[in-house]
């Protein structure tokens, strides 16, 4: 029986990678006095390295670091912290929405009394961010953890994040309904041992999703196309009795 309802962030939540963390990745540059610009087309290839601070490396493992940085990892974790503090301030702008039918989701699963948790790659106050400010305070009260960003050693498509959280929570694997939007996720939510749709994103629409239980363009909205809890339980084959 499925007693969680796990959501990824970005793409999950927020569709957050084009015009929110490419924005601010891109922003942080220029402050930085960098000429670096990451065009659309680019940072859909970067997103194949979870996490931005990987992201980062690899990029400048690639296309060659700037003269006179003495340490790397100095460097790397200053520029995405200017990083992390430009993108919530795009969150505060409201400039970025909750992807359709996650507010509606996230009430139908209070309403049937799951657990909520949110496992994400990102920045944790950035995702916190999101939960809070987008979710508003109540709907964030009611959930029983966020666990994102350094918390774990290993990113995405690794385990790691979803096996924490299932320790934390106290439940088993098959209890765990995961919702993600990248090959990534669900390579790490099937790794874990927990079933997982994909509600498709704005970068992700080509990648490979065959291990999924289901697969979305999006959560909808009524009067449009939607998709409830009970629907999300029926393809995984779980009911809530």
């Amino acid at each position: 029986m499925i007693k969680a309802l796990l959501f990824d962030c970005d793409g999950v939540l927020v569709d957050t990678e084009r015009d929110g963390h490419r924005v601010a990745f891109n922003r942080a540059f220029v402050a930085q006095g960098l000429n670096v610009e990451w065009s659309g087309e680019e940072y859909g290839e970067l997103l194949t390295i979870a996490g931005g601070k990987e992201r980062m490396r690899h990029y400048f493992e690639q296309a060659g670091w700037p003269p006179d940085i003495d340490d790397r990892d100095t460097f790397i974790k200053g520029l995405h912290k200017a990083k992390t503090n430009l993108f919530m301030q795009i969150i505060e702008d409201g400039q970025l929405p909750l992807r359709a039918g996650v507010a509606r989701l996230v009430d139908e699963a209070i309403a049937a009394g799951l657990t909520l948790a949110v496992c994400s790659t990102s920045n944790e106050r950035a995702v916190t961010l999101i939960v809070e400010r987008l979710l508003g305070a109540e709907r964030r009260a009611r959930f029983a953890g966020i666990f994102a960003g350094d918390i774990v050693s290993r990113k995405k498509p690794d385990p790691e994040i979803y096996d924490l959280a299932r320790t934390e929570l106290g439940l088993a694997a098959g209890e765990c309904l995961v919702v993600e939007d990248s090959r990534n996720g669900l390579l790490a939510a099937r790794s874990a041992g927990m079933p997982c749709i994909v509600t498709i994103s704005s970068y992700t629409g080509s990648e490979e999703f065959t291990e999924a239980d289901a697969v979305y363009r999006e959560l909808g909205d009524p009067p449009g196309t939607h998709v409830s809890l009970a629907q999300l339980m029926e393809a995984i084959g779980h009911d809530r009795s």
